[in-house]
């Protein structure tokens, strides 16, 4: 493994211009703070990537992203783990409690969920194996209204970068209502917004805006959806991350 100080002492980190673009972005981002600094460095050691990295630097330098009022939460790696709070990086991936040479989660990293609980991830080397659509290292998307996974055809920061540029507006048409920006940003990092019925059924045909919206903890939504796709026959979807079960963890 490379030594901490080989990924973080570099030309030209990512996290000043990241920064700078969080600031010109349209779309509304809360950089979380980096509250837990040893966390970010162990996240950044077994991801073993440098901070020139979006992915290493928003690790390192933040507690998460928080993108358009909440929709959109990007986890971090040195955030609190409290259990209300946005899970970091190794939580959700279930990182080794110390860093180990050539793990990886299986499937590929979860860098992302969106309030409605879908998952963003970058494709892992096994991925196709697994079924999963997109070459190793770029990211797939895994939707709640179709229970299935999609290629994006792009690398993380190219993503990242849609993201801040507005990307969202477009990709979730037909999954926002009237008010829904008032009503995610009251949702808590660690809850989600189950829609009943579901998104995916039949019943749902007269539209988000006209169904029953209520929050809860995204493992219940992640939950939901595992069962859903073996309830229908449908393909079985992996690894969608871990979250938290209401304790907090230890620091």
């Amino acid at each position: 493994m490379r030594a901490l100080s080989e990924l973080v002492d570099v030309d030209e980190s990512a996290w000043p211009a990241l920064q700078e673009e969080f600031a010109r972005s349209g779309v509304p981002v809360r950089v979380l703070p980096a509250e837990r600094p040893r966390r970010g460095r162990s996240c950044l050691l077994q991801l073993q990537l440098t901070v020139r990295s979006a992915l290493g630097a928003v690790a390192l330098h933040s507690g998460g992203l928080l993108v358009d009022s909440g929709w959109v939460r990007i986890f971090g790696g040195a955030g609190p783990d409290a259990h209300d709070a946005l899970p970091s990086l190794a939580r959700v991936n279930g990182f080794p409690a110390d860093p180990e040479p050539g793990w990886r989660p299986e499937g590929g990293l979860v860098v992302a969920h969106d309030v409605l609980g879908g998952v963003f991830a970058i494709n892992g080397p096994e991925a196709e194996g697994l079924g999963r659509p997109g070459d190793p290292g770029e990211i797939a998307y895994f939707g709640p209204d179709t229970l299935e996974w999609e290629p994006l055809e792009v690398g993380h920061g190219a993503w990242l970068s849609w993201v801040l540029g507005g990307g969202l507006e477009h990709f979730y048409r037909g999954l926002r209502w009237p008010g829904w920006r008032e009503e995610v940003v009251g949702v808590a990092p660690s809850h989600g917004i189950v829609v009943e019925p579901c998104l995916w059924s039949a019943h749902a045909q007269g539209g988000i805006a006209d169904a029953c919206r209520r929050p809860v903890p995204t493992a219940e939504l992640v939950g939901l959806y595992r069962s859903e796709t073996a309830r229908l026959g449908l393909a079985g979807p992996g690894f969608l991350g871990h979250h938290a079960d209401g304790r907090p963890p230890p620091d």
